[in-house]
């Protein structure tokens, strides 16, 4: 695993455990919920996924930007699929999105070289 998406994977795993362990009712149902969201239904994970993506692009969310990048990549999706999406992002989020898509290319070549080591 490149130390790029190892840091990320293992910041986010120890950072949710710290914020679930408070107990906070609101906050775990959030949680849940936003898991839900994203579980097979009507529309298939991967497109959940891409809109995840482009929202989380358009409301310039790095950290929500790689958890969708990894999922995408995990479940399977191009690097053309998700660079499209990505290019939808950027045109309706203006080029205020730029600084984050240079990031997301940046993780999804992270996520191509951790694959190829593994």
């Amino acid at each position: 695993m490149t130390d790029q998406v190892k840091e990320f994977n293992e910041y986010r795993s120890r950072m949710n455990e710290r914020i679930l362990a408070d107990n906070n009712k609101i906050i775990k149902r959030i949680f849940n919920l936003d898991t839900n969201a994203y579980a097979p239904g009507t529309l298939d994970v991967k497109t959940k996924e891409l809109l995840g993506l482009v929202a989380s692009m358009v409301l310039r969310c790095d950290d929500c930007v790689r958890y969708h990048l990894e999922t995408c990549h995990k479940e399977g999706l191009t690097k053309d699929e998700v660079a499209e999406a990505m290019g939808i992002a950027t045109l309706v989020g203006g080029t205020i999105v730029i600084p984050h898509l240079r990031r997301a290319y940046e993780f999804w070549d992270a996520l191509e070289i951790q694959e190829k080591s593994e």
